[in-house]
């Protein structure tokens, strides 16, 4: 009888609600750095009357930062093996300015030009891995040493001048989905990918569910589902009418695809496949990895090239945007991508981290840069703000682990404590309990 309201005690009201997004530490913070995202969204719309959910900020706002998302994308994947990039700022200026000279002085078509910048990054990338993952020297120094090599490459390369690049390739960084249908006031393309997302979303939940049922997993009640659905597509398809209503000529930015595809192809990769576990398991406890027959070199060597690639794709991404290539391309952008992955709930330690929290916690620095820039907030006291909420973020998160505690939203959905089944047995202190953090750490069974 005891067990019985026990379990009654753990679902209902907000304890039901916290099954929307999955359970666990890792997920709490990413839950609540979403929160953050929708909170620091609506303060800006409201402080600067209106413009930050205005069409033509919304698809700048996408433009502007594509690039550090995307490179958060493979940063995330770095920390979760333990490892950090300080290269990719570098490798990304220096990739641009070689595209950049290829399709301008050697006269290459902007397709071979992108091809070239990928198999460049990738050769980066290889480099730096076999420094990493079979010579053994930590990535910290690696890439802090490609950063200044990168760097000067860059400026050699590129005799420290701004080099312009076709229009054609300018699409990739600064074009919109084209405007074709009949005239509906919105563009009729980003209204279809609108509708598609939003049929993804009902697709994959019920899939979900249907697989849960399966295997006799504990899964969210129906009306939760139900809810979770109606707000994620309520606000896909808001979006979708903000973007296809701005000006004539503009609609949701070809970075923004880009990107897009990046999301789903790595939020598979790093879920649903062996490598992807792999990488969880090397940064979690790379010795136990070991033993379970993980080639530990190997996942360093890929996720150090992957890193790389990726910086190549941000690059040429930038470069298209801003119309040519310079020396001042790239300063700074690892660390917005550090900060957008720790923000975004990833573990210092590694072992922790997700491709969505990542993204979402790149989105918070972009809301932040662009309403304090509507506000008329001086670059300085920017950088002082987005100092202040990196360090918060971490800080939160190492305060959370060093005492065994789930973050704020888990403690509000009462996931910190197990209750008592009733045979005598005292509920676990939380200095002796597993660090709960692993829940998310996927198995290594293939």
């Amino acid at each position: 009888m005891t067990t019985l309201l026990a379990e009654k005690k753990t679902s209902g009201g907000i304890r039901d609600l916290g099954k929307m997004f999955g359970s666990g530490q890792s997920t709490g913070r990413q839950f609540g750095i979403l929160g953050a995202l929708v909170v620091i969204t609506a303060l800006f719309q409201i402080l600067t009357g209106g413009k930050t959910l205005d069409p033509v900020n919304l698809i700048n706002l996408i433009n502007q930062n594509a690039y550090v998302l995307i490179l958060a994308i493979g940063m995330v994947m770095i920390i979760i093996a333990g490892h950090i990039d300080l290269s990719v700022g570098s490798i990304a200026a220096m990739v641009g300015i070689i595209v950049a000279k290829a399709m301008t002085e050697w006269h290459m078509p902007w397709p071979a030009a992108i091809l070239l910048g990928l198999c460049i990054g990738a050769a980066v990338g290889a480099w730096q891995g076999w420094w990493v993952a079979y010579i053994g020297v930590p990535a910290f120094i690696v890439t802090l040493a490609g950063m200044l090599i990168f760097r000067g490459l860059n400026q050699l390369i590129g005799n420290a001048n701004t080099i312009p690049v076709p229009a054609d390739f300018t699409f990739i960084g600064g074009g919109f989905l084209p405007e074709w249908g009949p005239d509906t006031g919105f563009n009729n393309p980003t209204i279809i990918l609108g509708l598609l997302i939003t049929a993804a979303l009902v697709i994959m939940e019920i899939r979900t569910r249907r697989t849960q049922t399966k295997l006799g997993s504990d899964k969210a009640p129906l009306w939760v589902s139900a809810f979770k659905i109606l707000i994620l597509c309520a606000v896909v398809m808001y979006a979708t009418f903000l973007f296809a209503g701005g000006r004539v000529g503009t609609s949701f930015p070809v970075s923004g695809i880009i990107l897009g595809v990046l999301i789903i192809i790595y939020s598979f990769v790093t879920r649903n496949t062996v490598f992807g576990r792999h990488v969880y398991a090397v940064g979690g406890n790379s010795h136990a990895a070991e033993l379970s027959g993980v080639k530990i070199q190997r996942i360093n060597f890929l996720v150090m090239m992957n890193m790389s690639v990726l910086a190549a794709l941000a690059g040429m991404i930038a470069v298209a945007r801003s119309i040519s290539s310079g020396p001042q391309d790239g300063l700074g952008w690892e660390l917005d991508a550090i900060a957008a992955v720790f923000i975004g709930g990833a573990a210092v330690a590694g072992g922790i981290g997700t491709v969505a929290g990542s993204i979402v916690g790149g989105l918070v620095i972009a809301v932040l840069n662009n309403g304090l820039q509507l506000l008329g907030v001086t670059s300085d006291k920017v950088q002082v703000i987005k100092g202040l909420v990196l360090l918060i973020a971490v800080g939160i998160d190492v305060y959370a682990k060093r005492n065994g505690r789930p973050s704020l939203i888990g403690k509000l959905l009462n996931r910190s404590k197990t209750p008592s089944t009733g045979t005598g047995d005292k509920t676990t202190p939380a200095s002796n309990r597993p660090d709960e953090s692993t829940e998310e750490t996927p198995s290594l069974v293939s």
